[in-house]
């Protein structure tokens, strides 16, 4: 069986509106912390004492199919760092790295985060600058830095990252996404 299927991830038992929140690094001292790639702007919503998040792993992990509730998020020089009631030391932290942390539908209904989307609340949203159209989301490509909105042009597909310098604005109700996008973004430059 080749290393690829090995690792291959079956899906989340999650609906449409499941969030991938963070990544689980690396392990943080001796009794069970684990530092944290976050993809939230608000961590202290989503990471608050009590949340449970639904485990991405591979099928052969002994995680598989397992939550994790989160005991505490501290910040150790301007990392953050979990501590899961499931992993009481560094051992079974090892174990853990690199899950991904998702949470349900309910729970993302719940929180108040400030410009989150689901991907496919994105995808064939019209991209604009000013009053030009510039094509359409094809599709939201995730990244540790940052998402890429992949837009589609006359052109070929342009990948725009997902910041606020650059997409200021997302209106869903007009189903326009308003970019600022650098110069040779969307056209060559001469």
């Amino acid at each position: 069986m080749p290393d690829s299927a090995k690792r291959a991830q079956a899906p989340l038992p999650l609906g449409k509106g499941s969030l991938r929140v963070g990544r689980l690094t690396k392990p943080h001292g001796l009794k069970g912390g684990l530092k944290l790639e976050l993809y939230t702007d608000n961590p202290g919503l989503r990471f608050a004492p009590g949340e449970t998040f639904h485990l991405q792993v591979p099928e052969g992990s002994e995680w598989f199919g397992r939550t994790v509730t989160i005991r505490e998020l501290r910040w150790f020089n301007e990392s953050p760092v979990g501590f899961f009631d499931e992993v009481p030391d560094r051992t079974s932290a090892e174990s853990i790295v690199r899950a991904i942390l998702w949470i349900d539908e309910e729970t993302v209904e719940a929180g108040t985060e400030e410009n989150a989307w689901y991907d496919h609340e994105l995808v064939g949203l019209e991209v604009r600058r000013g009053d030009e159209t510039l094509g359409r989301i094809a599709e939201v490509r995730h990244f540790p830095a940052q998402d890429l909105l992949a837009v589609e042009t006359p052109n070929g597909v342009v990948l725009v990252p997902l910041v606020e310098a650059i997409v200021p604005r997302i209106d869903l109700e007009a189903g326009v996404v308003e970019v600022t996008p650098p110069a040779g973004l969307f056209e060559e430059i001469e």
